[in-house]
């Protein structure tokens, strides 16, 4: 039994740390709205007061935060991860966040005899729930392996990329990689429905052949119902193409799709969208083409 801790139990950290608890592992939670530690307590985790009661006595602690600056802030504060867990403990951050901030927090780790890894996720909602997420991992070989049991209790895809930031520049490919699928299928719905054909059959056989794809699966029919309640939010996707647009800058890459899908992104947030889930791009195709109906 490992002693797990976790910081951030929102959309995805919370369904991640109740498959830690059913994996065997001794899981404490803590939330800055308290409210949302109540399903990991009724998993059979603890709820924690602060970072620093959460963290004590933990082999490994996990964050699941929303932004660079809140990572930062959970692991370097006076208060926060670093200041208070053992020296030894691994630090998983399962967070998207910037390349070059992974790599900070990777320094802070070692200088404080800790360890950390940048393992950004992807699979959603829905995986995070199913315990079947893919995780990409950057870090050392002996934290990786120390992290184990935390990783096979929440993925099923776990791969070491390679050294601390590894982790985020794939998770960032990944993040381009969604995006403009989204886009293309969010097109062809539009395209189908405009010369009335059954989109539902239509998405099955399209399934069937090379343009099937696990967001065609995942996302198709939601843009059919018009079903956008929040999964991946268009605010976090559009952060995300803000990571792949600062990465391929300082590489110096012209990525033109990238481009493009940051600027439709960037339209959706603008039209009011952004705590919709990512398949609402969809939105913005009717809208370009006079067929959004509100």
């Amino acid at each position: 039994m490992t002693r797990i801790a976790f910081i951030g139990l929102g959309v995805m950290g919370s369904p991640m740390s109740i498959n830690a608890v059913r994996a065997g592992h001794r899981v404490v939670g803590y939330n800055r709205t308290p409210s949302r530690a109540a399903a990991l307590v009724d998993a059979g985790g603890r709820a924690a007061d602060s970072i620093a009661d959460a963290v004590a006595d933990a082999d490994i602690v996990a964050t699941v935060l929303p932004d660079s600056p809140d990572v930062e802030k959970a692991l370097t504060a006076p208060d926060g991860v670093f200041a208070h867990a053992a020296p030894g403990t691994v630090v998983v951050d399962f967070s998207t966040i910037q390349p070059d901030v992974a790599r900070r927090m990777a320094q802070f780790a070692d200088d404080g005899g800790q360890a950390f890894l940048d393992a950004p996720v992807s699979g959603g909602e829905e995986g995070a729930i199913n315990g079947d997420l893919s995780i990409m991992v950057g870090g050392s070989d002996e934290a990786f392996t120390k992290a184990a049991p935390l990783f096979d209790a929440v993925g099923s895809t776990i791969v070491h990329v390679g050294p601390s930031g590894s982790g985020q520049l794939v998770k960032a490919a990944n993040q381009l990689i969604v995006a403009a699928n989204i886009e293309a299928l969010a097109e062809a719905i539009v395209f189908l429905e405009a010369h009335d054909v059954e989109t539902t059959k239509a998405v099955r056989v399209l399934s069937g052949g090379l343009a099937g794809s696990a967001v065609l699966d995942h996302k198709a029919q939601r843009m059919i119902d018009r079903d956008f309640h929040p999964g991946g939010r268009i605010d976090l996707h559009h952060k995300d193409l803000g990571i792949v647009a600062s990465a391929a800058r300082d590489a110096g890459l012209a990525l033109p799709i990238s481009s493009l899908v940051a600027t439709l992104m960037a339209s959706a947030r603008a039209n009011g969208d952004g705590g919709l889930d990512h398949s609402a791009l969809f939105r913005g195709v009717e809208r370009l083409s006079g067929r959004l109906d509100d």
